[in-house]
């Protein structure tokens, strides 16, 4: 007979922690191109401070600059502490350590696997949102305003 006081540990969901970590990490990756492109979508951004802002994460050659590689490695430490996390979580719970190894396993390559396919779909994306509607913006703004003067 068990106590009523005892709480009994339930196993964590392997692919839920790896859902959340994975999105979360691969959102985090490229959230310097995601974000201006929602946020000109919405109207609240024009497109030369949409343009200016995602610059501002890369080179002017147009390669990955200093704040885009600062955004990969806070989304490689997102998804590093997922695992962390789903380990310690996972150590609480009496359960078969050929499991549990099982489970870490799975959950390392879903997380990796989710976080860049999600980073790798937004990347597209936002290069094709960019190219599609936001130069062409940029470009209509910057007429307007040599008109204006």
């Amino acid at each position: 007979m068990k106590p009523d006081n005892l709480e009994t540990q339930e196993e964590p969901n392997f692919f839920k922690w790896a859902f959340k970590y994975a999105a979360t990490a691969g959102i985090a990756g490229i959230i310097c191109c995601v974000a201006p492109a929602v946020l000109f979508m919405f109207g609240l951004m024009g497109g030369i401070y949409a343009i200016s802002f995602a610059d501002f994460f890369y080179a002017e050659d147009g390669s990955i600059g200093t704040g885009s590689w600062i955004l990969r490695g806070l989304a490689v430490i997102i998804g590093v502490y997922g695992i962390y996390l789903y380990r310690k979580k996972q150590n609480q719970c009496s359960m078969d350590p050929k499991r549990k190894k099982k489970n870490l396993i799975l959950m390392i390559l879903i997380t990796v696997i989710l976080g860049l396919g999600i980073f790798l779909s937004l990347e597209k994306w936002s290069s094709w949102y960019f190219d599609e509607h936001i130069v062409p913006a940029q470009q209509e703004e910057y007429k307007q305003m040599e008109l204006q003067e």
